[in-house]
């Protein structure tokens, strides 16, 4: 049985649970769940390597005791624990003097963690299921990503809006190009469930860690922030799951609440790799931790701002912004014009629409920048569909096999079908739009009716096939007519 079967059979057991309504509150039972059976797991691995060690966890409370047997505590007297021992006492969880911090990760967790199951003998079938997941075997380990896909789906049809799962591939491509070396301070501001961290650290790990010492300086160099609960307890989950022994550095707030002039020197990084929120508006005031010409509530552009202040002279920035960023004016231009003239926005990988699918159509782009010397010219990359492919999907995501042209082209770049470049004076003379086309195809003539006309009829088929994939999955979610009346 695959992760996620596992996982939509604990779903399923859930919809039958009285207290748990909808997607979001079953994704988040799930989480603090997953947390506790992941950190048994890990603590199995770290008993093997040192005789000595302690839980920071109180022996009652961990997995493995009330959790991890089949025949365990069920029912009323399962519920019971939970609700006034387990979580009472690891929302208020407490560092001995001296030590490692990994208290006040679980305490973190556990701070917008709620139980919301009311029948103590589901509770013990949920944990029955979970423990049939062995997080120490690399294969189960490395299938954990489908967990966070079939999460962030079920939050997409939840209605959580600006939940967006970058897909792999975009996260590997972005990851590589920047290319963070041992030692480099790696931020993400809005990391969500820890995609770009753990490219990174997989990155890092595989070719440059090869000492006890140069391990400890990688896990002291990842850092990440995230607003949300739910992304920040995946990815401290996450983080665990990539042998980060204490992710204190992955932090529960919102890079943007904190006023632009409070960043000193000690917050600068040398790398940030980012997909923040776009489409989304800040919450009243946000605005007003950033100087004056540069205020505004759209999240992404914040970031940009954000991103610019934050990182060290020399350091490096990949970041996907939709296409509104690249033609906006106003606030927008402003904030491009800083761009410019900061960093070396050196490239922009324009990606085709459906790359994001289902989450969002919004067209998006890849852009990367160096601070330190501004902007001469910028190289445009229109990265193409595969052949045969009119858009992405689900059953047809982007593969990190296509980016392969483009890591050819970046060291030895030269104009070619995809590839374009354009003079800062050009976009200056624009009213610093970037949003510029390919100067290397022809303009559309709007095609064969008849070719329209079949591309229309295929358009109209996949819209049918979504209505009714949506449909079931609404369907599925409301559960059987016995259990809504119930």
């Amino acid at each position: 049985m695959s992760i996620s079967t596992k996982i939509k059979a604990i779903q399923d057991i859930m919809r039958k649970d009285a207290g748990v309504d909808g997607d979001a509150q079953r994704i988040s039972q799930i989480g603090w769940m997953l947390f506790l059976k992941i950190f048994d797991d890990r603590e199995r691995e770290y008993e093997l390597l040192d005789e000595k060690y302690t839980s920071p966890i109180p022996d009652q409370l961990r997995w493995r005791n009330w959790a991890g047997n089949e025949e365990g505590i069920t029912g009323d007297a399962l519920l019971d624990f939970v609700n006034n021992n387990l979580f009472p006492t690891l929302k208020e969880l407490q560092p001995p003097l001296g030590g490692s911090g990994v208290e006040y990760v679980i305490r973190n967790v556990f701070a917008d963690s709620y139980n919301y199951m009311k029948n103590g003998t589901l509770i013990r079938q949920v944990a029955n299921k979970i423990n049939e997941i062995d997080f120490n075997s690399s294969k189960d380990r490395h299938l954990f990503g489908e967990i966070y896909e079939k999460i962030l789906k079920d939050l997409q049809s939840a209605g959580n809006a600006g939940e967006y799962y970058t897909p792999r591939a975009v996260t590997q491509f972005m990851v590589d190009m920047v290319n963070p070396q041992l030692g480099e301070v790696v931020l993400d501001p809005a990391c969500g469930t820890g995609g770009f961290l753990t490219c990174t650290i997989d990155n890092i790990r595989s070719s440059q860690v090869k000492s006890v010492e140069d391990e400890q300086l990688l896990q002291s160099s990842i850092i990440g922030i995230e607003k949300k609960p739910l992304p920040h307890l995946l990815c401290t989950t996450n983080m665990m799951l990539h042998a980060i022994d204490v992710p204190v550095q992955i932090r529960h707030d919102n890079a943007l609440a904190r006023p632009l002039r409070d960043y000193g020197p000690r917050d600068r990084v040398d790398v940030v790799v980012t997909n923040p929120p776009f489409g989304g508006m800040e919450e009243d005031g946000i605005e007003s931790n950033f100087p004056s010409p540069f205020q505004t509530r759209e999240t992404a552009d914040l970031f940009l701002v954000l991103l610019m202040h934050i990182l060290k002279d020399g350091g490096r920035a990949a970041i996907v912004l939709p296409d509104g960023t690249l033609f906006g004016e106003g606030v927008k231009s402003r904030i491009k014009e800083k761009l410019l003239a900061e960093c070396n926005l050196n490239t922009i990988v324009r990606l085709p629409n459906g790359v994001f699918a289902p989450y969002t159509g919004i067209k998006t782009n890849l852009l990367f920048f160096e601070k330190g010397t501004p902007t001469k010219e910028i190289w445009y990359y229109e990265h193409p569909y595969p052949e045969g492919y009119k858009s992405y999907s689900k059953t047809k995501p982007i593969q990190i096999e296509e980016f392969a042209p483009e890591k050819d082209w970046w060291t030895n770049r030269t104009e070619n079908e995809h590839a374009w470049r354009v003079s800062v004076d050009q976009v200056m003379e624009s009213g610093y739009n970037l949003d510029i086309k390919n100067p290397n195809v022809a303009p559309d003539d709007h095609g064969d009716p008849a070719e329209l006309i079949r591309e229309y009829e295929w358009i109209r088929a996949e819209a049918a096939a979504a209505r009714e994939a949506l449909k079931r999955e609404l369907m599925a979610s409301l559960g059987t007519p016995s259990e809504r009346k119930a």
